[in-house]
């Protein structure tokens, strides 16, 4: 058996980790150096590539996701509204909701949450104050959930714009007028 059949074979689950076709052929044993173009050439062979959506249906009928799983996930980021998060209280400040507080599943579209407090002890330590508390939270990119959902519902259409000269043959046929009217 050749030696890259072991590798080609490898491929696709390799492939499946990151959906980056270089680091799949690094990890199947090409050299760094190779790895790109084995990448591509592997990609485009088309028993990978039933390979590769065999493996990806198996593995969402495993995990039992769905599109419409995945567009709902989509949709709660991209609905997303601030007034989800926090509100502004009688004196003017900001204060963050609770998770129960939030709307149903809006704590879904938030990547990231830190808080950051100064508290001051008694000097007897029996006290504890907190001089300053800062709270912060990122949400998924509303713009790029967005921009998923228009592409797969076929809203957003990719344009190819392309430049250069077009060489076309072209041959010229002349008559002479005088032969269409019989003069001569």
């Amino acid at each position: 058996m050749p030696k890259s059949a072991p590798r080609r074979d490898m491929f696709p689950k390799e492939f499946l980790i990151d959906l980056n076709a270089t680091k799949a052929a690094e990890r199947c044993g090409y050299s760094k150096k190779c790895a790109r173009n084995a990448g591509a050439r592997l990609m485009a062979n088309a028993n990978i590539q039933e390979k590769i959506q065999a493996l990806q249906q198996e593995r969402s009928d495993r995990l039992e996701i769905t599109a419409d799983m995945w567009l709902r996930e989509l949709w709660i980021i991209g609905n997303s509204d601030i007034k989800n998060y926090m509100t502004i209280d009688d004196g003017g400040f900001i204060v963050a909701k609770t998770f129960d507080e939030m709307p149903k599943d809006s704590s879904r579209a938030l990547e990231a949450i830190e808080e950051n407090r100064t508290v001051r002890e008694s000097a007897d330590g029996k006290e504890s104050n907190i001089i300053n508390s800062k709270i912060k939270f990122k949400l998924h990119s509303k713009l790029e959930a967005l921009k998923l959902i228009g592409q797969y519902l076929g809203f957003l259409k990719e344009k190819v714009e392309h430049s250069g000269e077009i060489k076309v043959p072209i041959r010229l046929i002349y008559e002479n007028a005088n032969t269409d009217t019989g003069k001569s």
